[in-house]
């Protein structure tokens, strides 16, 4: 009987996860090639590659990515894991076949290259967060993001994508001696970098509140009680008077510093309370995501 539940959760999970690749893929699908192929200016990563090589040999864009892909996905196999280079695999096939049959379907924005430029940012930046949050990529230029991530965890990924993209960008203003494709580019690249980080490391994000009392243990258990936050108190002394006081620290969502300041207030309103803002938040109660598996 568990075996069998454990099975049907596994093709659940599995189910979502090939979901959550296909509204990704179509996504960025639909950044690249209904919004950045017809401005023709220079697109980011092996998708900028795969745009040079379709406007000058006419290789389908989907082809000319799995090609690109294979070499570098042996080179990041050890670094990033089999489960992370299985699941990029197959979602990297899923977004070449949307690419080139479902999204010709849709209408081919004509008009204002910076308008193009502000939606291929927009719509690719959604897609490859949306992606990337299930511990997946599209491949490529993606395996060599993730790669540096692990190598470099304090950097954000928008930010790596960012420097990785310079070039393929600059390489294509070079070829198709378009100055002004390389400024569109570069805003494609900024505006995805980020979209990328705020998908990704908004919904990681939260506030920290330090407070200031004399009640430290009735606080504690007031948040604990209003949003089923833990706390930390800590030693404090006022810097005036030299008289003791204590410190209260929590982390919380934006949504629940409300109920915390309430909490606050309620319990000591001569208490002292100082919010900050943390953009990421780790630990038990908050979400966190992995980005590929490291050896």
């Amino acid at each position: 009987m568990t075996k069998k539940m454990n099975s049907r959760s596994n093709r659940l999970e599995t189910a979502k996860q090939i979901l959550w690749e296909c509204v990704g893929s179509m996504l960025v699908a639909v950044g690249i090639y209904n919004f950045a192929v017809q401005a023709e200016f220079p697109m980011t990563g092996f998708s900028g590659v795969s745009i040079i090589l379709y406007r000058f040999f006419r290789i389908p864009i989907g082809l000319s990515t799995i090609l690109l892909n294979m070499p570098v996905a042996v080179l990041c196999y050890r670094r990033l894991g089999r489960k992370f280079l299985a699941s990029s695999l197959r979602c990297m096939a899923i977004s070449s076949l949307i690419i080139d049959y479902v999204a010709p379907l849709f209408p081919v924005y004509g008009g204002s290259r910076l308008l193009a430029a502000l939606c291929t940012g927009i719509f690719a930046g959604l897609g490859y967060a949306i992606i990337y949050t299930r511990n997946s990529s599209t491949g490529g230029m993606d395996f060599i993001i993730m790669a540096v991530k692990t190598l470099r965890p304090h950097l954000s990924l928008g930010n790596i994508a960012f420097l990785c993209d310079a070039g393929i960008i600059l390489l294509g203003g070079v070829l198709f001696r378009d100055m002004d494709g390389v400024i569109y580019g570069m805003i494609v690249s900024y505006i995805f970098s980020i979209v990328v980080d705020k998908v990704m490391y908004g919904a990681n994000a939260g506030k920290m509140a330090m407070i200031i009392t004399g009640r430290g243990e009735e606080i504690c258990q007031e948040i604990d009680r209003a949003c089923q936050r833990g706390s930390t108190i800590v030693g404090a002394r006022g810097g005036y008077r030299g008289a003791e006081r204590q410190m209260v620290i929590c982390a919380c969502s934006n949504k629940e510093m409300y109920l915390i300041r309430k909490a606050v207030k309620a319990v000591d309103p001569r208490s002292f309370l100082i919010v900050l803002e943390s953009r990421e938040v780790h630990g038990e109660g908050f979400h966190t995501i992995q980005i590929g598996e490291e050896k």
